[in-house]
């Protein structure tokens, strides 16, 4: 009993040490006053969560990795292959850097269009949506540029396919490919470019944005359902954000460790059907594939672009698909002031059908693009 009152007394003296050079307690007392909407569509709140949980395991599995890897045309094959077979659980934590890199793309998506259908994006939460869409198109600049460095061959040929659908850009398409290549060619200089971009360039940007993310969604709070703006709901409930939502988010962590730590496990490099093996050395003078397909989250605008005929009118086809990929992109990311669901219930049942109608097509494209050879 006393050495039990000594501990929490120890305790208590630490805390306030700290307590009186950070005041700890303004802190506690600030997440114990905030709440947390709950309603039947409350799980959508963890997948923002889910998502930074998975970059937290990119961060720290990409650190371990950088230990042991070495860009160049000469070294990433073989430092990558050193890391699966002779570093120890090199395998396991290369399997947990691409199961997590996969799992926090799928999480942003979710949580984008749980988001949108919601209409959380409405006023005043316009910056909240803005930067969200910003960390999700830095994710998939993570996915692009860490392709290529185990410099295989399915991963040369593919960001040489990638890297060249840029020069069909007018007049800055030449220069933007040779400055992502840094030449000609995909070559030593492109990996030494792409690890730049994958090992600091997008984590310093990421990191900046992340924080303003977060900064948004702790001044503005959680959103509510629209229902409960409009009056139609009589009953509103909330939790306290802190223990209780902060709590249940630990527990949703704790299952996604356990989630990825069997994927990694079972199916890691070459084991079992959903894997990333190394595969062959790229060799540049080698021909390529009968197959060349890009990451899942890539396949729907690979596969439009596919489907589109060589020339359109006055244009080519694969410049017009590109256009109208980005068209896309920026009407995205300003959908708050576009899809504004305070306008009527017949601009929110538009909003919410052109939403099902991007889900869907890139679903169909996506799935096309895996059938179809």
């Amino acid at each position: 009993m006393g050495r039990r009152s000594s501990k929490e007394s120890l305790w208590l003296r630490g805390f306030g040490w700290v307590d009186k050079r950070l005041g700890l307690d303004t802190l506690v007392d600030y997440m114990s006053h905030k709440s947390v909407p709950r309603h039947r569509h409350s799980i959508w709140y963890f997948f923002g969560g889910m998502t930074l949980f998975f970059f937290t395991v990119q961060v720290i599995t990409g650190i371990l990795l950088l230990l042991y890897y070495r860009p160049g045309i000469d070294s990433a094959y073989e430092s990558v292959k050193f890391i699966i077979s002779d570093v120890s659980f090199g395998w396991l934590i290369r399997s947990m850097h691409s199961w997590s890199a996969n799992l926090m793309i799928l999480m942003a998506f979710i949580h984008m269009f749980s988001v949108y259908f919601t209409h959380a994006y409405r006023k005043p939460r316009e910056m909240t949506w803005i930067s969200g869409v910003v960390l999700l198109g830095l994710a998939l600049g993570f996915g692009f540029s860490g392709y290529l460095l185990p410099w295989n061959e399915l991963s040369f040929f593919a960001t040489r396919v990638g890297t060249g659908m840029a020069g069909a850009i007018p007049v800055v398409g030449d220069y933007l490919s040779q400055l992502m290549r840094g030449g000609e060619a995909v070559s030593g200089a492109t990996i030494g470019r792409f690890f730049g971009v994958h090992v600091a360039v997008l984590p310093g940007i990421f990191t900046v944005i992340l924080a303003l993310h977060l900064f948004f969604i702790q001044r503005q709070g959680i959103s509510e359902p629209i229902a409960w703006e409009t009056g139609t709901t009589a009953s509103k409930k909330y939790m306290p954000f802190f223990p209780n939502f902060l709590l249940r988010e630990l527990l949703v962590w704790l299952i996604m460790l356990n989630l990825l730590a069997i994927l990694a496990a079972l199916f890691s490099d070459g084991i079992g059907p959903i894997h990333w093996p190394l595969g062959q050395k790229a060799d540049p003078f080698a021909p390529p594939p009968p197959v060349i397909r890009p990451e899942w989250y890539f396949m729907f605008a690979f596969q439009a672009l596919k489907f589109l005929p060589p020339h359109l009118m006055f244009i080519e086809g694969e410049l017009f698909g590109i256009l109208i990929l980005v068209l896309a992109g920026v009407l995205w990311l300003i959908v708050p002031f576009w899809a504004r669901p305070e306008a009527g219930t017949v601009r929110r049942k538009a909003v919410i059908a052109a939403g099902w109608l991007v889900v869907a097509s890139m679903t169909i494209l996506t799935i096309l693009g895996y059938l179809i050879e």
